[in-house]
């Protein structure tokens, strides 16, 4: 049997070989981020984008009683203040990219009217096999966030997983037994235990949650995000301003500075590849069984589970996010936590938390280790 024509770019020894000579170089020539400042605006933009009603981030009013005297931004909302950070990868043109996870230590809260920069650079690849695209490279970047005094808020790791989308969408093994489901549907009853899990979720606010009264084995309670939906992918880009979203002279100035970017659609327009987002033509062009979420949305549902369940007077020191598959539409993901180790370190006390997501078939989305800052009665 002829295999397929092919019609994406595929990864050589030579464009990885340009790619290298990049690591370690600072990434001066780089889209501007979406956000360089946390105003409300922004917080409550990116609060709602991941599904965070959170007063902390987006009532003045109860903020004003909290220690902090002000709006926070949610520890996530790094993710706008850098594009690198967020996918915005660079070299292999035409090589499809799908965010993957992050390793990211926080130092300082992000604080209402805090203004931005950031240091960002391409720091290894790593070649992987896979069953979603046989050869795979993993392309991790470095970014540091600074306020506006000079001293870093935040720092860590995010990296992507390049595919070629026709060996994807041709020979990958992993999504074999997905594609061959039907497509999933919800009954009433489907839909009231979902609801019930929103109605019953619990931001923890203003009462303390004490080092002292955790135990290894605690078990946080059940997130639920979804079911996926177009709208709420768009809800997200809104908080966070995509990757490629432009409009009209600004879309076409960017196709001009980067010409690999643009896929045809079936108008024959020249479109962006972040439109798997939202458009299963492409999604399933690249291998994919549909339209799917965002891997930063992703990662952000992980820190919203881990700061509910803290209060205001924790802190998310640090999260080391995996994922595993992509949320297609219609999915929905169940987030678990449990408290794996305790421990005192310069005099402050943190608590260790095992997380995992799986969708509503059980299938493993997301593996997660989150630390926490608690207050100690002590």
């Amino acid at each position: 049997m002829a295999s397929a024509p092919q019609r994406f770019s595929v990864i050589t020894d030579k464009s990885l070989d340009e790619l290298r000579k990049l690591i370690n170089v600072p990434i001066e020539d780089s889209l501007e981020p979406w956000c360089y400042e946390a105003s409300r605006d922004n917080i409550r933009h990116w609060a709602h984008g991941i599904g965070d009603d959170n007063p902390l981030w987006c009532d003045p009013q109860y903020a004003a009683r909290t220690p902090y005297g002000k709006l926070l931004a949610p520890p996530s909302f790094v993710f706008t203040l850098n594009r690198s950070f967020s996918g915005y990868v660079g070299g292999l043109a035409g090589v499809h990219a799908m965010f993957a996870g992050i390793d990211v230590t926080w130092h300082h809260p992000l604080m209402l009217g805090d203004q931005f920069t950031t240091k960002c650079w391409l720091k290894d690849l790593i070649e992987h096999e896979t069953r979603f695209a046989g050869r795979s490279i993993q392309q991790i970047y470095r970014c540091e966030f600074y306020r506006q005094d000079g001293t870093m808020v935040a720092e860590g790791d995010s990296w992507c997983f390049r595919t070629e989308r026709d060996t994807a969408r041709e020979r990958g093994t992993k999504y074999e037994a997905v594609k061959q489901k039907p497509p999933v549907h919800y009954s009433r009853d489907d839909l009231a235990k979902i609801f019930d899990l929103y109605a019953r979720e619990e931001v923890r606010g203003a009462t303390p949650r004490y080092f002292e009264d955790v135990k290894v084995g605690d078990q946080l309670p059940t997130m639920v995000k979804g079911p996926m939906t177009v709208t709420g992918f768009i809800a997200f880009a809104q908080g966070w301003g995509g990757l490629y979203i432009r409009a009209n002279k600004l879309a076409w100035k960017q196709l001009q500075k980067h010409p690999g970017l643009g896929i045809a659609n079936k108008f024959g327009i020249p479109d962006v590849p972040e439109r798997v987002h939202w458009e299963d033509d492409l999604a399933t062009l690249v291998g994919t069984p549909a339209a799917y979420d965002y891997g930063p949305e992703r990662c952000s549902w992980m820190t919203h589970h881990l700061t509910n369940w803290m209060g205001d007077s924790g802190f998310l020191r640090k999260i080391a996010v995996k994922i595993r598959r992509h949320n297609p539409v219609g999915d929905t993901i169940y987030i678990k936590g449990e408290v794996t180790r305790k421990f005192a370190e310069a005099g402050n006390h943190y608590v260790e938390i095992a997380q995992r997501a799986e969708q509503q078939d059980g299938e493993l989305s997301v593996l997660a280790t989150g630390i926490v800052r608690l207050p100690s009665r002590g």
